[in-house]
């Protein structure tokens, strides 16, 4: 793993790269929320003056939760950075790669703008996305929202433990922080988002073993299982990414979510990393194979009906965005 960056020792530049709340607790409740940006000059400058505004809008909501926690990540995709930032885009943000294995495929769609929104309950989200709906008015366009929610211990809805493997302490702001190999956007992080559709009449079908070696746990204790040295490798060994630096790690904050009269039962996958191309491995190996055609037997069971990539930037960099 790359080594970590010096201390910042500048007053003025550690403001300038505080990030956004990436390392924010998992809550008992959640949305995401996408929006794409029309393209004429005035909803450009609408939406510039909305992200500018991100943190009072932010606060406006927060005093509401009496004490709870709230907080709001915002990020741009590659296709609306140059309109709304007038920059050069971070160096590896790109549109999200479709991965097209033998017989699953991770697609991309879109996406201009995704807001992040973690709160202790649904009320104060859906007050917060109320007035920040009412400041785009008709600059935006909603491509998706979804409200997570907690689901026991933090279990998915396939009933294993989720985000077992993410950083903590040190180890998170080094996974998930853009520092000096791209000074101009340290502090800010890369996103992946998928929503994932589960075919849960055909996962309880399975026997508790048979999803213990797709999922590389327990399921009861989450125990992690040996890795396979060869043949088809399970979830947890090919979403872990390593080279000759070592180990590379993502934050994944993903939530379940369902509509039971709808039979929607799903998880939203986000990942934060400080480099784009760890996810993208990740998914690579997932659909592809390690090896090939040896996909992650998850997907049998675990369809992505969307895949969009954005990056969150310091705040600071979002409050200079007003036109």
């Amino acid at each position: 793993m790359n080594p970590p960056s010096s201390p910042v020792t500048d007053p003025q530049r550690a403001l300038d790269t505080e990030p956004q709340s990436i390392d924010a607790p998992l809550t008992a409740a959640a949305a995401f929320l996408v929006l794409n940006v029309k393209h004429d000059s005035a909803s450009i400058a609408t939406a510039q003056s909305v992200l500018a505004s991100t943190d009072d809008l932010i606060k406006d909501i927060r005093i509401r939760a009496q004490g709870g926690l709230f907080t709001c990540n915002v990020g741009i995709s590659h296709r609306a950075w140059g309109p709304l930032t007038a920059k050069p885009p971070p160096k590896e943000l790109a549109p999200f790669k479709e991965v097209r294995g033998a017989t699953h495929t991770a697609v991309s769609t879109a996406g201009d703008l995704l807001y992040h929104i973690r709160a202790a309950s649904m009320d104060v989200i859906v007050a917060f996305e109320q007035i920040l709906l009412e400041a785009f008015g008709g600059a935006v366009e909603v491509v998706d929202d979804v409200a997570g929610f907690r689901y026991f211990d933090g279990r998915d809805l396939l009933q294993f433990v989720d985000g077992t493997a993410n950083p903590d302490g040190l180890d998170l702001p080094l996974a998930t922080l853009v520092a000096d190999e791209d000074p101009d956007y340290a502090g800010g992080s890369y996103i992946v988002i998928q929503k994932y559709l589960h075919d849960m009449a055909e996962w309880k079908a399975q026997s508790v073993q048979t999803q213990e070696a797709i999922i590389g746990r327990t399921k009861f204790d989450n125990t992690e299982l040996p890795d396979a040295t060869e043949g088809q490798k399970s979830h947890k060994t090919l979403c872990t990414i390593e080279d000759a630096d070592g180990e590379h790690d993502i934050l994944r904050d993903n939530m379940p979510f369902a509509s039971p009269g709808r039979n929607e039962y799903g998880t939203y996958f986000i990942g934060y990393s400080r480099h784009l191309w760890v996810i993208e491995r990740m998914l690579e190996r997932m659909f592809i194979g390690d090896p090939p055609p040896l996909h992650d037997r998850i997907l049998d069971f675990s369809k992505a009906v969307t895949g969009a990539t954005f990056f969150a930037p310091a705040r600071a960099f979002l409050g200079n965005l007003a036109p």
